[in-house]
C-alpha cells in the first residue's frame, strides 16, 4: 500500500509540472494515463493486504481443527508476487504451511519468500499445474487479477457446470466490484448462454470477514470438519 500511495503521489507531481508547461503535448497524456494506473494501484494494493489476512484467518482456523496435528487444510497460491505471495505470507504469519505452485516464466516469476521450502513446486506446463491446483483444491479464491485469473476461473466454473468436477468444491470471487465491471455474468443468463442456476456455482465477498465465513462454512458443509 506505501509503494502505491508513492507512485499515485509522483504521478500527480509529474502531471502538475507537466500540466503548468501548458505544452499541450503527447507526454501530458501519457502522464494522465500514469495517474489513472496509479489510483488504479491504490485501489489494488488493498487487495494484497484482504488476502494476506483471510489466509492467515484460513490457516489458524484450519490449524485449531488438527488439535496440534498439522493442518486440515493449506493454503495454495500460484507461488508468485502480488497476491499469490500474500496468501502465502498470511499462512506463515499464522504459523502454518502454505504450498506455491510456481510456474516457468521468462521474465515475469520467480518463487516468493513465504512458501513452505519443502512444499515449493515448480511447472513447466501450465495444463500440468491447473492439474494440480484443481485436483487437490477444496475451494478456490479468485482475487482481481488478469488473463491468467481469468483463465482459470473460467476453467474451474466450466469443470463444475458440465460436472467434470465431481467433488464439492467452493468459488468465492473478492471483490465484487472489480469483478462486476469486468464480467457481466447476467448478460450471460440474458443471451441463454448459460443458466441462471449456473450463478449459484460461485459467491462473492468484498471483505476477508465475509469470505472466512463463507469459506469455513462451506468446508464444514462438503468436508466434515
Amino acid at each position: 500500500m506505501k509503494e502505491a500511495k508513492e507512485d499515485l503521489k509522483e504521478a500527480e507531481a509529474q502531471l502538475e509540472r507537466e500540466l503548468k508547461r501548458k505544452s499541450g503535448s503527447r507526454s501530458t497524456g501519457e502522464f494522465e494515463e500514469q495517474l489513472k494506473r496509479a489510483k488504479a494501484g491504490i485501489e489494488m494494493a488493498r487487495y494484497y493486504e484482504d488476502a494476506k489476512n483471510l489466509s492467515e484467518m484460513l490457516t489458524s482456523w484450519s490449524m485449531k481443527l488438527s488439535n496440534g496435528n498439522g493442518q486440515r487444510f493449506i493454503v495454495c497460491s500460484g507461488g508468485g508476487p502480488g497476491i499469490m505471495q500474500a496468501a502465502n505470507k498470511g499462512a506463515i504469519r499464522a504459523g502454518g504451511l502454505s504450498i506455491g505452485l510456481n510456474i516457468s516464466l521468462p521474465h515475469e516469476q520467480f518463487p516468493n519468500p513465504y512458501i513452505s521450502p519443502e512444499l515449493n513446486f515448480e511447472f513447466h506446463y501450465f495444463f500440468m499445474r491447473k492439474f494440480w491446483f484443481i485436483y487437490m483444491s477444496k475451494a478456490l479464491v479468485v482475487f482481481p487479477g488478469g488473463f491468467g485469473t481469468l483463465d482459470e476461473l473460467m476453467e474451474v466454473l466450466t469443470l463444475l457446470q458440465t460436472a467434470k468436477i465431481r467433488k464439492k468444491m467452493t468459488v468465492l470471487i473478492y471483490g465484487s466490484s472489480y469483478w462486476k465491471r469486468i464480467l457481466n455474468f447476467d448478460a450471460l443468463v440474458e443471451a441463454g448462454a448459460i443458466d441462471r442456476s449456473d450463478l449459484a456455482l460461485f459467491s462473492f465477498a468484498d471483505d476477508p470477514e465475509t469470505a472466512f465465513e463463507i469459506l469455513t462454512r462451506e468446508l464444514k458443509r462438503n468436508y466434515d470438519v
